[in-house]
């Protein structure tokens, strides 16, 4: 789950701007005109969304923080689940969000803080449109990330339930051992996860959950048993709820039709995810295990960009180009803190190294945030 506290190194890694919700048709200005993106004004107490009622079809908007703190913005359909998202978008600053939306109501929402159900306005969406698989590549995009999605949900089923065997039987250095790499395949796939409601902060929830009236579950919490407190003798009861919610979100996971923009999306999202959790090692803040996800945050969106890629060869080449020099690149700077099958820990790293990996991340986040844009034609 993404962070709710940014460190300065995460703000200039990966700033972004967001915002808005709620607002009439009278509040579009020129950035909103049909066929154009749609403005989103956000500030820390509102949300100016420029039009409620769009064509079927990819829409895009244009999200600007005017508050002061870090926003989010998300399309929300029934149930809260997740059509399209931007986050960590920093005081002043604007980002796109393009989202493939069919005929019906949907709920815009803006975070100022990155915390609670933010602030939310309708969207009504009207008539049809071809959908984007439509087009052979895109579609066979889908396929294959679908494919990709079922190995590693396969894989977090299983060692999933080794880590919660072991929490069970009072094991605490074989969960230990489990803990990164159960949640290996969680982080891969993270964005697909997220789609659906509140399954994934009771999943992946860090201790800030507690100040959205929600309680402390999951992964972060048993990780807190076994590295904090150093006792997991009551933990039991909470490993079995990690195991049945995991279940669930495989289930849907699976069974969920992603439109291409959501792979390109993922992409993105799964970077910010680094710069907001990982490279400050608030993440995994009591194992120090950071650069597990880390590496695995970065393999799943290189496996969005893979499939994805036929489609992004025949419409812009360079990009691809640039979008394989600078994966290698992160390969490269995150290669050096290797420990045996594993990672160092983040608590090893010295400031230079961080931002080493920072620089590695940013410039690779430039390139995929055109992706989206590409994909949407």
């Amino acid at each position: 789950m993404r962070s709710r506290y940014l460190a300065t190194v995460a703000v200039a890694l990966l700033a972004g701007g967001l915002a808005a919700c709620s607002g009439s048709d009278d509040q579009a200005d020129a950035g909103a005109a049909k066929g154009g993106p749609i403005t989103v004004n956000a500030s820390d107490t509102g949300c100016e969304v420029g039009l409620t009622d769009v064509d079927a079809g990819t829409v895009q908007f244009k999200v600007t923080n005017k508050g002061g703190k870090v926003t989010e913005f998300y399309v929300y359909a029934a149930g809260d689940r997740v059509m399209g998202e931007v986050e960590n978008i920093a005081p002043g600053l604007s980002r796109d969000l393009h989202v493939e939306l069919p005929a019906g109501t949907y709920e815009t929402a803006c975070k100022p803080g990155m915390i609670g159900k933010g602030i939310r306005g309708p969207l009504k969406v009207n008539g049809s449109a071809a959908p984007l698989t439509e087009d052979a590549a895109l579609k066979d995009a889908t396929t294959s990330y679908s494919r990709y999605v079922k190995s590693q949900t396969d894989a977090l089923l299983q060692k999933t339930q080794e880590f919660v065997d072991a929490v069970k039987a009072g094991d605490v250095a074989k969960a230990k051992g489990l803990y990164p790499v159960a949640r290996t395949y969680w982080e891969r796939i993270e964005p697909v996860a997220e789609i659906f409601g509140d399954l994934d902060p009771k999943i992946d929830g860090r201790e800030e959950v507690i100040e959205e009236g929600m309680p402390f579950t999951g992964f972060h919490a048993i990780e807190r048993d076994l590295w904090q407190k150093n006792d997991i003798s009551n933990s039991g009861p909470m490993a079995d709820e990690l195991m049945v919610n995991i279940k669930e979100i495989v289930a849907k996971a699976n069974a969920e039709q992603l439109s291409p923009l959501q792979l390109a999306n993922g992409a993105k999202e799964l970077l910010d995810e680094v710069a907001t959790g990982k490279i400050t090692g608030e993440e995994d803040r009591y194992s120090h295990t950071d650069l597990w996800d880390f590496n695995a945050n970065v393999e799943g969106s290189k496996a969005a960009i893979s499939a994805l890629r036929p489609a992004l060869e025949q419409r812009n080449a360079d990009l691809v180009k640039q979008l394989d020099t600078e994966f290698a690149n992160v390969d490269t700077a995150l290669s050096k803190h290797r420990a045996g099958d594993g990672w160092k820990l983040h608590t090893e790293l010295a400031q230079p190294e961080l931002k080493e990996l920072s620089d590695a991340i940013n410039a690779l986040a430039e390139p995929i945030s055109k992706v989206a844009a590409v994909v949407a034609g």
